[in-house]
């Protein structure tokens, strides 16, 4: 390709921008905030909020940028693996994965590092402005319509593919809508979800622990009323952060107080910096209202020349972590795509259908959880209340078992989709550490 343009510049974009500029000449990312090497960005209005980094999004990003995770470390970050990073179940710590290793850092950290290594690549550039629609002649998108920074009228960018990256304010539905085109169907689930993260200072307390996350389980219906559900990283600049999350009446505030207080019914590490850390910043909320995706795949006719990353496909709760990762995943699902030689200008068919695998496999993890709650009303599954009582008791197994644990924390972790939970051996194991029990 001559050149590829991706609409938005924050993770999913850059991602996008990395796995194109091994086939196009010229990559142009166009997003509304010009952000130089060493800036942040004001981004994703949540990405202050502590974000997870995935086993599989961890391997995924260093193989984008290798040496990366090195780096970051080098700078302050942690890398922590086998008991350093700590999972409880209704405040039951599960077995530790040996080679499960997730990073300690802030999503601005990590979102800064991903963008350096982007905007230095030879044929990678960045035009600051905001995009306005798509051009579309002969079937297919040739170019974007954007207005540039400080200006008022709109340019056109000529491209062979186009990567919307825009996020779930996307306007690509009604773009392609008001010229012709199917509007892929949007599935949603309605999960009024509220999650809150602070900082604090990090010295000598919990020196083996990373990462440390709790989330209820069968024993409490999935419920707060044993332990808080939160977690907490170690991140750059001897920090913690901490993030404590509740649906719909039991979402935090912003009251620190209030905030300490729900961390001292947390679990031990929680507890531990709630005690002996000094608090450095505000508590920062955000309201999660619904995950959504888009369903590409679903519609009879779309131009070609057009793929979608990120958040603008799919979006789902945050608690379970899985946004950063299945963006590296839709890139490198792209990536997969364009090397089968499959043409640029043609509907991206074999694109939707590989990022499809992984936005349903996080979808089918969220979603089967979510529904846990008595607040969420569907939609359910075909098979629910026994998909629900086989997820109870390989959770419970789980705890006890380390075989058991380490085939759920690869679904967790996405490095299995969620079927690898119903092969035999899996249930077989499940069964034999339920009735010894």
């Amino acid at each position: 390709m001559q050149r590829a343009v991706v609409l938005g510049g924050s993770f999913a974009g850059l991602l996008a921008a990395r796995a194109l500029s091994d086939f196009a000449d010229d990559v142009v990312i166009v997003e509304p905030d010009l952000l130089d090497e060493g800036s942040t960005g004001p981004g994703a209005p949540q990405r202050q909020q502590l974000h997870a980094l995935l086993a599989m999004g961890h391997v995924q990003l260093e193989r984008w940028f290798p040496g990366i995770i090195t780096d970051l470390a080098d700078q302050g970050a942690r890398v922590g693996r086998g008991q350093a990073v700590q999972f409880y179940v209704d405040g039951v710590l599960r077995p530790a994965v040996d080679d499960l290793e997730m990073l300690g850092a802030s999503r601005p950290f990590i979102e800064s590092a991903v963008r350096q290594r982007t905007q230095r690549l030879p044929n990678v550039r960045v035009v600051a402005g905001r995009g306005q629609g798509l051009v579309i002649r002969g079937g297919r998108v040739c170019g974007v319509r954007y207005v540039p920074a400080g200006e008022e009228a709109a340019t056109t960018l000529e491209a062979d593919l186009v990567a919307d990256t825009m996020g779930r304010s996307s306007r690509l539905s009604t773009w392609l809508e008001h010229a012709g085109w199917p509007v892929p169907p949007l599935e949603r689930m309605r999960i009024d979800l509220g999650y809150a993260t602070a900082t604090f200072r990090r010295g000598s307390e919990l020196p083996g622990t990373v990462i440390a996350h709790n989330s209820p389980g069968p024993k409490s219906s999935y419920q707060p009323t044993i332990c808080e559900p939160g977690a907490l990283a170690a991140i750059e600049d001897s920090r913690w952060s901490v993030v404590l999350a509740g649906y719909a009446a039991y979402r935090p505030s912003k009251d620190p107080q209030k905030f300490l207080a729900r961390m001292r019914r947390c679990v031990a590490p929680l507890q531990e910096v709630a005690a002996h850390c000094e608090l450095q910043s505000d508590v920062d909320t955000f309201h999660f209202r619904e995950s959504q995706r888009r369903r590409f795949g679903d519609v009879s006719r779309f131009p070609g020349g057009l793929v979608v990353l990120g958040d603008a496909m799919a979006s789902v709760n945050p608690v379970y972590g899985q946004g950063l990762t299945l963006a590296a995943l839709q890139a490198s699902a792209l990536a997969a795509y364009l090397r089968s030689e499959a043409s640029p200008q043609e509907p991206a068919w074999g694109y939707f259908h590989r990022a499809a695998g992984f936005v349903d496999a996080a979808w089918e993890v969220s979603t089967t959880a979510d529904l846990a709650q008595p607040h969420v009303t569907g939609p359910y599954p075909a098979g629910y209340p026994i998909l629900r009582w086989i997820g109870d008791k390989i959770i419970l197994a789980s705890l006890r078992d380390a075989e058991v644990n380490r085939a759920f924390m690869d679904v967790v972790h996405m490095r299995k989709p969620p079927r690898a939970l119903t092969r035999p051996r899996v249930l077989l194991q499940a069964a034999r550490v339920l009735m010894n029990r």
